[in-house]
């Protein structure tokens, strides 16, 4: 039934509102055959921030990733967030064609009534939020089955895990941006399709060789020519494995039409350490210091600050200590970090652990913030010390 003028009249007498102060049109909204229907999960609500609105409408798509066993993020091309339900105590109805105030001021339209099928209601939406994309597990599947070569024993069996860009896009929840740029910073190449990383022993074979070449050569680090070293290193690896080594550990440039590497002194001297400290469970310090220096190609200088994030020194213990310690094999739950590393040490620095949780702040989140809320600080022999919020089992 439709309603009448008077009884328009007596619900806004009831509801003590002036019709003199309202627009002159009357919306009278009824549901629909097919509204109950249509609240049974056949259509979401979706709040946008006005940036993904414009995506859309620009005609990119938004994508929805996870597992079943995880919680599900909608990706951007470049941005991540989680999707969260959000409830609310107003009835938001589905109204097709339904014009807002400002379209019918715009309007003048003076017809007295309105009348509006309700297709279909819900109580609640899903929000976005933007957080970190969830990264580790891009790592996990690498591993998977890293490459040693194409000679290797491992590359003879084709029952071995590989991933294409699809088959991570798939897996992994991140926008296509983020996995691209994780990728980098994992050193991954793209062997025959798949992306694979390298066995930590295969890369610095390919780096030995490298830095041999450098020296019977006497070349500068700062200028690696990159065909000579195709020509010299071609017999011994891969051509594209030899420049791929070359991109890991120097930056490309161009000179006069030849391209050459400026090889990165510290990511040799960090690596070098992770392979001399992957084989024990503690080294002395100071024996250590004396062996890297060593180990690393001549005119290149090792310092204890380069193993940010990869290596751990206990000045407590006598004779001091350093062991491996890397990032990457942490928990990536802020709170499971944190965990992790007060079980591993009651006390830290804040310039010990700011390496061990960097990667954990937000976009606009400190190293400060994060200690403040996961953890306590106190004073030890003049020295501000982080600690347990919680107790550690």
């Amino acid at each position: 039934m439709r309603r009448t003028r008077e009884e328009v009249d007596a619900t806004l007498q009831i509801a003590k509102l002036n019709p003199a102060e309202l627009l002159p049109a009357v919306h009278c909204l009824a549901f629909g055959p097919g509204a109950s229907g249509a609240t049974a999960g056949d259509l979401c609500l979706l709040e946008l921030e006005p940036a993904l609105c414009q995506q859309l409408e620009a005609g990119h798509s938004l994508v929805i990733r996870g597992d079943k066993d995880e919680q599900a993020v909608l990706c951007s091309k470049n941005k991540t967030y989680d999707l969260k339900i959000a409830d609310t105590s107003n009835m938001l109805l589905f109204i097709p064609g339904c014009k807002t105030p400002n379209q019918l001021k715009k309007e003048e339209t003076h017809s007295n009534f309105i009348y509006t099928e309700i297709f279909g209601f819900s109580n609640n939406y899903w929000e976005l939020r933007r957080c970190k994309p969830k990264l580790k597990k891009l790592k996990k599947l690498l591993m998977e089955n890293t490459y040693e070569g194409p000679d290797s024993q491992k590359e003879k069996d084709s029952n071995r895990s590989k991933y294409t860009t699809e088959d991570l896009l798939d897996q992994i929840q991140a926008s296509e941006e983020e996995i691209m740029t994780q990728l980098q910073v994992l050193n991954a190449c793209e062997i025959e399709g798949y992306w694979r990383i390298l066995e930590f022993d295969y890369e610095m074979k390919l780096l030995n060789h490298i830095t041999e070449l450098v020296d019977s050569e006497s070349w500068s680090f700062s200028k690696v020519p990159l065909n000579i070293c195709l020509q010299e290193l071609g017999p011994l690896e891969p051509e594209e494995m030899i420049e791929h080594c070359l991109k890991c550990y120097g930056k490309k440039y161009i000179d006069e039409g030849e391209v050459y590497f400026e090889l990165n002194a510290d990511k040799i001297c960090r690596a070098t350490a992770q392979m001399l400290l992957q084989n024990a469970v503690k080294f002395n310090l100071a024996e250590f210091q004396e062996v890297w220096q060593q180990s690393v190609p001549e005119g290149m200088i090792t310092r204890l600050d380069q193993l940010k994030g990869l290596a751990l020194v206990d000045r407590h213990s006598r004779p001091e200590i350093i062991f491996l310690l890397k990032v990457d094999d942490l928990p990536e739950d802020n709170q499971e970090r944190f965990n992790s590393l007060f079980s591993l040490r009651e006390k830290w620095t804040e310039e010990d652990i700011a390496p061990y949780i960097q990667d954990l702040c937000g976009e606009k989140q400190t190293i400060g913030a994060l200690l403040t809320k996961y953890s306590r600080s106190s004073m030890l022999n003049g020295v501000k010390v982080y600690n347990s919020r919680r107790p550690i089992s």
